[in-house]
């Protein structure tokens, strides 16, 4: 798809909206919207930010060309001053955003834009599209990852995914999240993801014999060899050839990293019946690898029933995170500029407790323990607030609202930090490396109870007072 094609993707009704603007003369208006999610996906304890870098790439290289313009016009119902400000247009506002592989919490932005209002309203899709499916897929990753309890997980989901840019950005999401690397050899060349595999069943089927399959394979590859032994029988044939071959081909050269992989079959007894021959055979060293439909919930049965498996090569449930398949987060105006740059904040109230919104341009703080660095708790304060680490703060579950906690020995951290600032890229992106290892450092700070998969601890996330009290004056204004 044509870069300059990603412009047109997005909900029609944005440029239904975008031309009645600039025919009210609202263009030049300033808006501000927050992108959050709602509840965490599989019940958890949080999600992880991802997509970032999408979006970055989808600003810089926004704009409408001529075939763009043109197919617009047919559609009969746009002004011709409005797709004569198409012709020239380009992102010329403020962004601020979490980094890639922070942890948040519902109801918190991971993402704020500040723009006139049509350069805000047209982006909406796109960066909801980004910010949606890789923070799904990176927190459905490291559910997988947490729960293979320091085993290595390999993201396999390519031929199950959806579409394209499922299976491959999926998979620099799931990288992200904790996995090892992937079996998409586009998501390596594009994005670093190391990608590694060996044989299909077709491979075993090609030769005359099993014996032979792995033999020839282990000559080609003899430092990269991972042998699929449930092509026939596992533990009669598979296993047993395997040995074989190890000892015939590697050993004898000095190499005692390899592998077998079991893709069928109750994983836990075959694990531990091929455990037992290798060890029996001299060949400790040599991993078990386990695929098949693996998610968090199977893998941590397997474990529990001290199955024998060294990695794991999760699939289908990784790249759809298939038990919860959507995050939902939403893009809400939270506030405007009047004519002397003031900004007036908006809410949207709804019969539904939890689609009621938090008003006003926000920063979001996180709260850290000084002596142990764990994250205590994440405030929303207005944009002009700022904190006081040397005084307490009560902060109060937002769940149940009359538990609180009283804050004395923290320090504050920013968590929105400037991407755009009028319309300039203002942030360098750091590399899949390091973004990989500062999620990995963020998790470390959160407490287990928080981390853990059923009936996980609420992270508290709060108003400050003067949000509150907005808050709280918008929602009787409301009423009246």
């Amino acid at each position: 798809m044509k870069q300059s094609k990603l412009s047109m993707l997005c909900d029609f009704y944005e440029f239904t909206m975008s031309n009645g603007y600039f025919n009210n003369g609202f263009f030049e208006k300033t808006a501000y919207f927050d992108v959050f999610y709602r509840s965490v996906p599989d019940n958890g304890g949080f999600a992880i930010a991802a997509g970032l870098e999408q979006v970055i790439e989808y600003i810089l290289q926004l704009n409408f060309d001529e075939e763009d313009i043109e197919y617009l016009r047919s559609k009969g119902i746009f002004s011709e001053s409005f797709l004569s400000y198409l012709k020239s247009f380009r992102f010329t506002g403020d962004i601020f955003a979490v980094p890639e592989g922070t942890p948040i919490f519902p109801n918190e932005p991971l993402l704020t834009v500040k723009a006139p209002i049509i350069e805000a309203q047209l982006m909406e899709t796109f960066i909801l599209l980004a910010l949606n499916h890789q923070s799904l897929i990176a927190t459905k990753a490291n559910r997988i990852v947490r729960a293979a309890e320091g085993r290595t997980v390999w993201e396999f989901g390519t031929r199950r995914a959806q579409g394209v840019e499922g299976a491959v950005i999926g998979a620099r999401a799931a990288y992200i999240g904790g996995c090892a690397g992937t079996a998409c050899t586009l998501s390596d060349l594009l994005f670093s993801i190391p990608a590694s595999g060996t044989m299909a069943h077709s491979w075993v089927q090609m030769f005359d014999t099993e014996y032979e399959a792995f033999k020839t394979y282990c000559e080609l590859y003899p430092n990269n060899a991972t042998l699929l032994v449930d092509t026939y029988n596992t533990l009669r044939s598979g296993v047993p050839n395997a040995i074989k071959v190890f000892k015939e081909v590697l050993l004898p050269q000095g190499i005692t990293s390899f592998a077998i992989r079991l893709d069928s079959g109750d994983l836990s007894y075959l694990s531990k019946q091929a455990r037992r021959m290798l060890d029996d055979a001299g060949l400790p060293s040599c991993r078990i690898i386990a695929s098949n439909s693996l998610d968090e919930y199977l893998i941590k049965s397997l474990l529990t029933e001290d199955a024998k498996i060294d990695v794991f090569g999760v699939g289908e449930r990784l790249i759809t995170a298939k038990s919860d398949a959507v995050l939902g987060c939403v893009y809400k105006l939270v506030a405007v500029e009047n004519e002397y740059g003031e900004i007036i904040p908006k809410i949207k109230v709804s019969e539904s407790d939890t689609k009621i919104t938090n008003p006003h341009f926000k920063k979001l703080y996180r709260y850290y323990d000084k002596d142990s660095g764990k994250a205590l708790a994440d405030e929303l304060c207005v944009y002009d607030e700022t904190i006081d680490e040397n005084q307490p703060r009560t902060i109060f579950d937002p769940l149940e609202t009359w538990k609180s906690k009283t804050l004395t020995n923290f320090t504050a951290k920013e968590l929105l930090v400037p991407i755009f600032q009028k319309g300039q890229l203002v942030y360098t992106s750091p590399d899949i490396e390091e973004i990989k290892a500062y999620c990995a450092a963020q998790l470390d700070t959160l407490w287990d109870e928080i981390k853990r998969f059923e009936l996980p601890q609420t992270y508290y996330v709060d108003l400050s007072q003067k949000l509150w009290d907005i808050k709280q004056d918008l929602l009787v204004a409301s009423r009246h």
